[in-house]
């Protein structure tokens, strides 16, 4: 992955101070064909779109084997991290909204994550959750690979 800036968020006030601004950007990560084998071997998805480069050249709409939509939208807590620094215990994923795959990410491709602010509330124990706006872009395409809603929990 390519270095971005990881920008250090001291406390939940911070983090509160971030809804509606600019969104985090994560550094580029390529989609290597070794990831999408892992992920297919992983979840038992060994659909040829995925994983036969020759036969995704001469049958797809795609012009050659695209990654699963799920290992996109699995790479974004990896791509999230990678853009802050929340100082906290610990933290957990709690679910996604409004999951949307909207363009293909081929094979090989690099793909970055933006990430805006869009809610924070207190939760038990002493949480908090944090709705993110999230867009999985694909370096090149006009269109996101991804857009969703993203829940974390983080206990400070």
């Amino acid at each position: 992955m390519s270095e971005a800036s990881v920008i250090e968020i001291a406390d939940l006030d911070a983090l509160r101070a971030r809804v509606g601004a600019e969104p985090f950007v994560s550094g580029w990560r390529t989609v290597s064909a070794a990831s999408v084998q892992g992920f297919a071997d992983a979840t038992g998805d060994h659909q040829w779109i995925h994983l036969d480069a020759e036969r995704a050249r001469r049958e797809s709409p795609f012009g050659g084997p695209i990654a699963h939509g799920f290992l996109t939208l699995s790479l974004v807590p990896v791509l999230l991290e990678s853009t802050i620094s929340l100082r906290q215990r610990m933290s957990v994923n709690y679910g996604m909204n409004r999951v949307r795959f909207t363009s293909p990410v081929p094979v090989d491709a690099r793909v970055r994550g933006r990430f805006g602010v869009k809610e924070v509330s207190e939760v038990e124990r002493g949480g908090a959750q944090v709705v993110w706006d999230v867009t999985i872009e694909c370096e090149g395409s006009e269109r996101p690979a991804c857009v969703a809603e993203f829940i974390t929990r983080h206990y400070f």
